[in-house]
């Protein structure tokens, strides 16, 4: 059985009428972009690289690294009762402050500013354990959380 010839004019005709009834532009969940007929895509450009959230990411890991090198220095006594409150949440504040850059950095595609905070992070990690360790009897030298 052999088919009858086609008409290919009549075929491209009807092609030429739907798509003349459908609009310009593909809707955007249609699926993926093309590129431009004149060359490559442009990457798309990654998520935060605004100068106010560059800004951000570099203030914070600043303000975090400032904490990690100043909470050594600690001026007061902290060996027990509110003082060592204020310290541990001096430290508390710093591991908050390296996490929260971290993350900014992460977002905004700032490796050296990611290092810096993910550094204050172990830094602020450490001076908390030092501190705590000893207090719930982990460590050979015993302290207590309250002043007698």
């Amino acid at each position: 059985m052999t088919e009858p010839p086609r008409d290919w004019d009549k075929e491209l005709a009807k092609i030429d009428k739907v798509m003349a009834r459908q609009p310009a532009e593909p809707p955007a969940a249609a699926g993926p972009a093309r590129p431009p007929a004149g060359g490559t895509a442009r990457p798309a450009a990654a998520p935060f690289t605004s100068r106010r959230a560059i800004a951000r990411t570099w203030f914070l890991a600043g303000l975090g690294v400032a904490l990690a090198v100043a909470l050594p220095l600690w001026p007061y006594p902290k060996a027990c009762g509110m003082q060592l409150a204020f310290y541990l949440g001096a430290v508390g504040l710093a591991l908050l402050v390296g996490l929260w850059s971290a993350l900014t950095s992460w977002r905004a595609r700032r490796g050296v500013a990611h290092f810096l905070s993910l550094l204050t992070v172990a830094w602020a990690a450490v001076l908390l354990a030092g501190a705590v360790l000893p207090r719930i009897g982990y460590a050979k030298l015993e302290q207590t959380w309250i002043c007698r």
